[in-house]
């Protein structure tokens, strides 16, 4: 079990290191996030080809999981620009309003009552945001691009739920970067007549953060969830990646000392996003013990 959580811990580590990796990679958003779907499909096919695992799906549920891959390639282009515009701290904490739009956007696609509490929760999210933007004028656009970006994560998650069920994760990862590659290869005329001029070719130092990025913080992190997944519930994987944007900001102020450049305003907007979380995590663990107990009388009467 030490294992496993050590396992998990990892893999968020990873996940803090995207955002680091888009910092240094000198690519703007787009060719950038083009380069490590691509990379990142080439790796996990070969290695699912040399393990004898391709998946063999019918094409119209790979189409809908490749549609789905175009959601997490908007995600990644709308993060890495606001890393891009502003830094990895504004990036990663705007991507904590994920939470707010998942508590809106879930129950219009189930055409259920909204949940008071988890808007109430993720209002404490968008305080934080609002103080950040109100104050900190100098990363406006990094901010709008970071909330975009955490809207097409909520769409994402959301879609995930509902198709993910009946595959396997490395064939919904396997499909999900083929589909996002192929949606920003049909994209790329249209970003490019935006952004006439953007570089296209990494350099030799890019071309190591590229390979970093595809294999370790993208292959290596969702083999070492897969791994922690078969000890720890996924619930406590879920509720541990609470900790992603933390990591993040860590590494962020140790590798490009960001904390002297964003404000007090950040660590106050930064102290109720944690907050947020924090009832969040305490709510759903709530919730889950409630859940166990009542299965638990289920099997005691039947």
């Amino acid at each position: 079990m030490r294992n496993a959580f050590l396992q998990l811990h990892l893999s968020i580590v990873l996940a803090g290191f995207t955002g680091i990796f888009g910092k240094l990679i000198t690519l703007p958003e787009g060719p950038l996030v083009w380069y490590r779907m691509l990379m990142a499909f080439l790796l996990l096919f070969g290695c699912l080809a040399a393990a004898g695992r391709l998946p063999r799906i019918p094409p119209l549920e790979a189409g809908k999981i490749c549609g789905v891959g175009a959601l997490i390639a908007m995600h990644w282009l709308f993060f890495y620009g606001a890393v891009k515009y502003a830094n990895v701290s504004i990036a990663v904490v705007c991507f904590a309003l994920t939470g707010f739009f998942t508590a809106i956007f879930e129950p219009l696609c189930s055409k259920q009552a909204v949940s008071v509490r988890e808007l109430a929760y993720s209002l404490l999210t968008v305080l934080g945001i609002t103080l950040i933007f109100h104050f900190d004028v100098r990363y406006r656009t990094g901010i709008i691009l970071g909330v975009v970006c955490a809207v097409f994560a909520a769409l994402f998650t959301i879609a995930m739920k509902r198709i993910g069920r009946n595959h396997e994760p490395s064939t919904m990862m396997l499909f999900q970067l083929l589909g996002g590659w192929f949606f920003l290869s049909i994209a790329a005329p249209f970003y490019l007549l935006l952004f006439p001029g953007t570089k296209l070719i990494p350099s030799s130092l890019d071309w190591l953060y590229l390979f970093l990025l595809s294999s370790v913080c993208t292959i290596g992190m969702f083999y070492l969830q897969i791994q922690a997944l078969k000890k720890i519930s996924a619930f406590t994987v879920n509720l541990s990646y609470n900790l992603e944007p933390v990591y993040s900001i860590v590494l962020a102020m140790i590798l490009f000392n960001e904390g002297s450049q964003v404000s007090t305003s950040f660590y106050i907007g930064l102290g109720l996003i944690c907050v947020s979380v924090l009832l969040q995590s305490i709510a759903a663990a709530r919730q889950r013990s409630i859940l166990l107990q009542q299965c638990a009388s289920k099997d005691q009467h039947p």
